[in-house]
């Protein structure tokens, strides 16, 4: 999966006093995607400047900062969409794993630039990776929405699915959890929603942060419970099917935890 770097290692811990030298690699996220310099390489401080910018983590003995993204590149910048850098891998993957977890944060400060309550602008804590209003006293944390992905099994079939619009490949059901709802209920939830079908026997199976949504994905495999035939909602998918462990077609990379759990079925780690 994407955050499967070793040996490389992400340090995630916050440091307010960080302040950004010429080699640190910058992050610049634009309504076109990330900016990237020559050879797909991410720009330095040293060339963009160091004012304004945020330190975001530490990638091994490598720190990132990120900085709001100029309104025209510099000569021989450009701006990349992010997707489409998982799909190109133009990168190695611990630094596209490093661009979705920038992204991830980029997000939060551009949309927490003032405060949900007053909408005085919020400032930096001087303690802790947070935004605080200096009126009314609120803080806000990094957003981290969960979601599900589900592996729904019926016997030596699994129910593969593809989105209506975005991600062309093979996926699994998956949804957001809402409001006063268990991660297993969302299962049971989306399932019926997207598929027509109920299940029972839910096992948690392991999880993944993933940047492009803002989420943190909670991968569950469950048995199909009574009638098999499918009601697929057309609007959300263009594709659900029950297909056989050796007929499945997997992603074209091995990022996602949707892959991974296509993949255990598959090769019958998964009963």
């Amino acid at each position: 999966m994407i955050q499967d770097i070793f040996p490389h290692i992400l340090y995630n811990q916050y440091d307010p006093a960080a302040k950004p030298e010429a080699g640190d690699w910058v992050l610049c996220f634009g309504a076109q995607g990330l900016l990237l310099g020559p050879g797909s390489r991410f720009p330095t401080a040293g060339e963009l400047g160091t004012e304004g910018c945020i330190y975001l983590f530490t990638l091994d003995e490598e720190r990132y900062f990120l900085k709001n993204a100029p309104q025209t590149p510099p000569e021989g910048y450009a701006f990349r969409d992010v997707r489409q850098l998982r799909r190109e891998q133009v990168l190695p993957k611990h630094r596209i794993f490093a661009v979705l977890t920038g992204k991830h944060l980029a997000d939060w400060y551009r949309d927490t630039r003032f405060c949900g309550r007053c909408g005085v602008e919020t400032e930096h804590s001087q303690t802790e990776r947070a935004k605080k209003c200096p009126v009314c006293g609120y803080t806000c944390y990094p957003r981290i929405m969960p979601a599900v992905i589900v592996g729904v099994k019926n016997g030596d079939k699994l129910l593969i699915t593809r989105y209506r619009t975005g991600f062309a490949s093979n996926a699994l059901i998956a949804g957001f959890t809402e409001i006063g709802e268990t991660a297993e209920q969302t299962v049971q939830r989306e399932v019926m929603e997207e598929a027509g079908v109920r299940v029972k026997n839910i096992r948690y199976y392991t999880s993944q942060p993933w940047g492009i949504a803002n989420d943190l994905l909670l991968g569950f495999f469950c048995e199909l419970d009574g009638d098999d035939t499918i009601h697929m909602d057309e609007n959300e998918l263009k594709y659900a099917q029950w297909v056989s462990r050796e007929d499945i077609q997997l992603q074209p990379d091995d990022f996602s935890l949707t892959n991974e759990m296509m993949t255990r079925f598959k090769t019958g780690q998964e009963q």
